[in-house]
């Protein structure tokens, strides 16, 4: 699935990825109200919550409310992080359009993450692909420290590879590849893509970035200008972080994604100013500013 017209792709994280990194609970109103602006900005895909422990990620919570009141644009692919099977049967109730398994690159930040080796959180998602199949749910397969682990430091871009290609074998339809500290540089993305597109096709892989240290958007224009990537994960507003990654900062922000590919000849089918719009609803309820540096000029 691409951007109508043709061109780049870009799938909304702030609901889910962004929200979950706040502080205090942010009211399921609002949320719904956040999404529904989203919906109207030219998006095709929004990560609108996750079925996960509300103990672990008390502002996911509400993720069965939020499906429930949203008013759903047609053509918008409404879906979420499903860890297990009991995230799962939440996941159907919620008539959720795609589902999310996440797994890591690196042993000790999975452990951190999901208290589960690789393989262990591999064998997990066995029945959940399965029944998620059955119920004709697309799935998608995060690898999060595919390029830098907070623990491991470096990750050898062949161990990433080789947990992209295990997913593909459980029947995920598609990867996002995920830089979760932000560390990576265009030479660490040129050295993984050269692997992963020996095996998996184009259609089948995103890229996940965040901005710790300045370095998603040329990132980004690396994988799409070199390689023709065309779907990428970003957070409008640049909302998030992540709790098992000390001092990693958000996805990349949406709107300084879309306004990069659109000044080197890219087609997003992004509204920029509809996104501000849809960012002054949520604006109220966050404690952490954003880290957009185009929604300073719109």
């Amino acid at each position: 699935m691409g951007v109508v017209g043709g061109g780049l792709e870009l799938i909304e994280m702030a609901p889910r990825d962004g929200l979950q990194s706040q502080n205090s609970l942010i009211p399921t109103r609002a949320k719904v109200a956040f999404i529904e602006a989203l919906s109207e900005t030219g998006l095709l895909e929004i990560e609108a919550g996750a079925f996960v422990s509300p103990k672990a990620v008390p502002a996911m919570a509400d993720s069965l409310a939020v499906f429930q009141k949203i008013k759903r644009k047609k053509g918008v692919v409404y879906s979420a992080l499903v860890p297990n099977e009991r995230g799962l049967d939440d996941a159907l109730k919620a008539r959720v359009d795609k589902i999310a398994v996440f797994t890591a690159a690196s042993e000790t930040f999975n452990q951190k993450n999901i208290n589960a080796t690789i393989q262990e959180s591999l064998e997990r998602f066995r029945p959940v692909i399965s029944r998620a199949k059955l119920n004709h749910l697309p799935i998608r397969g995060y690898v999060s420290t595919a390029f830098f682990c907070p623990y491991e430091g470096k990750i050898k871009s062949e161990a990433a590879f080789k947990v992209c290609l295990e997913l593909l074998e459980l029947g995920v339809d598609e990867i996002s590849i995920g830089d979760t500290i932000g560390r990576a540089s265009p030479t660490d993305v040129r050295r993984l893509l050269d692997l992963c597109l020996k095996k998996i096709p184009l259609k089948k892989m995103a890229l996940h970035f965040h901005d710790t240290y300045g370095m998603a958007v040329a990132n980004a224009l690396t994988a799409w200008e070199d390689y023709r990537v065309f779907r990428f994960d970003a957070s409008s507003g640049g909302i998030g972080g992540c709790p098992y990654a000390p001092g990693a900062s958000g996805n990349v922000s949406l709107e300084d994604l879309a306004f990069a590919f659109e000044a080197s000849d890219g087609k997003t089918g992004i509204n920029l100013k509809k996104i501000n719009a849809a960012l002054n609803q949520i604006a109220p309820y966050l404690k952490t500013p954003f880290s957009s540096k185009l929604r300073k000029l719109l």
